[in-house]
């Protein structure tokens, strides 16, 4: 496999998503990726929407990697992990926090035996602390994090950011953390044991929040689309719905005012800082709407953009992959899949050199690389055949 994480192997013990997720990206990068399951399989397989009997967010999460199936309750499936692990230079799992240990899969146990490993643990509150053993899914930790609190129309109750950013936040910050271990390792030859947690990734990625709450000592308000320290920015009405308009600074400003036929209030005293303008919100969105009001959609983007003014319609997610843009950027790409033939893909948002790394292949059958793993592991064929038997491994047809 190509790309700059060529060479570098990962047992990948997670499920369902910010686990996933994150060695998804790994393996768009170029890493092997192993991913050990139980007998049962990862519980998105289990989750629709389906195509064919395939589980789309499945398919989505795991490309690139070799399915592995071993059972982690018994004391020999334990032990070949252990094995696995030795020989890798990542391992990342989702397990609660303590189960990882209980299991003799723990950052302490498998970086006694391989120093250089960066293990990686997701959790979604952490492996310290007093919530550390709450169940984490992602409206839960939307919750507590402060993201509902600060989403929702202004006066109204709060809301959920519509994706489960909590797993996907906790996916990319692992990634970010394991790639970052790693160049700690080229440097001392010493692994590191990560701790990412999904509350903490949130709470991290409230950049707003934090000035209004820790700099400006104000409460965070719900503002629906506008935002809440600049103006104008956020959606406006037109004649057959909304654009979205995103001012920022008096050149700005001024243009706006040209283009809806109120130059005079550029130099009006309420609006000369971008402050002063969000204390006077409802004066600029009577200014604005009064002129979009009487335009379509698309012909008050056009006038905007004309005049040099950030705006937008507010497309759906099929308009947007639909669009000239999208399919000049490869948004979505498409993947060898051992039942779908050919599977849709949303890989890597980054380019080198030009190039959109993506993994080889599609999601793997359950267990479809548990003898050629095994293999590797110096294990003979009767061994594998006394496991099978017992039930520790599956392999599985594709």
């Amino acid at each position: 496999m190509s790309g700059p994480l060529a060479g570098l192997r990962v047992l990948d013990l997670t499920r369902v998503l910010a686990g996933p997720f994150a060695t998804a990206i790994l393996a768009d990068l170029g890493a092997e990726v192993v991913k050990l399951e139980p007998p049962s399989g990862d519980d998105y397989r289990a989750i629709g929407p389906f195509r064919d009997g395939e589980s789309a967010l499945f398919a989505l999460t795991n490309r690139g990697k070799r399915s592995v199936v071993v059972d982690l309750k018994a004391p020999e499936g334990q032990a070949l992990a252990r094995r696995m692990a030795a020989g890798c230079d990542v391992v990342v799992e989702n397990f609660r926090p303590c189960v990882a240990a209980r299991l003799g899969l723990g950052a302490e146990a498998l970086r006694a035996e391989n120093p250089g490993l960066v293990v990686c643990s997701i959790s979604g509150f952490g492996q310290s602390g007093p919530d550390t053993a709450l169940p984490a899914y992602d409206i839960i930790v939307q919750a507590l994090s402060g993201w509902m609190d600060a989403t929702g129309e202004a006066g109204g109750g709060p809301l959920k950011v519509g994706e489960a950013l909590g797993d996907v936040a906790a996916g990319l910050y692992a990634a970010i953390g394991i790639l970052a271990a790693l160049v700690g390792r080229g440097r001392t030859g010493e692994g590191a044991a990560l701790d990412v947690a999904m509350l903490d990734c949130l709470v991290a990625m409230l950049p707003t929040s934090h000035a209004l709450h820790l700099y400006a000592g104000q409460s965070v308000a719900r503002v629906g689309n506008r935002h809440p320290l600049s103006t104008p920015f956020g959606g406006y009405r037109t004649a057959d719905g909304h654009v979205i308009i995103a001012v920022l600074g008096a050149r700005q400003f001024a243009a706006l005012c040209r283009l809806v036929g109120r130059p005079e209030a550029a130099d009006d005293p309420r609006f000369a800082t971008d402050e002063w303008r969000t204390a006077h919100e409802p004066e600029i969105r009577a200014l604005i709407e009064d002129w979009s009001a009487g335009l379509s959609t698309d012909d008050a983007v056009a006038a905007l953009r004309g005049a040099d003014i950030p705006a937008a319609p507010i497309l759906t997610l099929a308009g947007q992959l639909a669009s000239a843009h999208a399919q000049a950027r490869d948004l979505v790409a498409e993947l060898p899949h051992h039942r779908l033939g050919r599977a849709p893909v949303v890989g890597q948002p980054l380019r080198f050199d030009g190039a959109k790394p993506l993994a080889p292949t599609g999601t793997p059958a359950l267990g479809a690389d548990t003898r050629a793993v095994l293999d590797g592991l110096g294990l003979s064929a009767d061994q594998i055949a006394g496991l099978v038997a017992a039930g520790i491994v599956q392999e599985t047809q594709a």
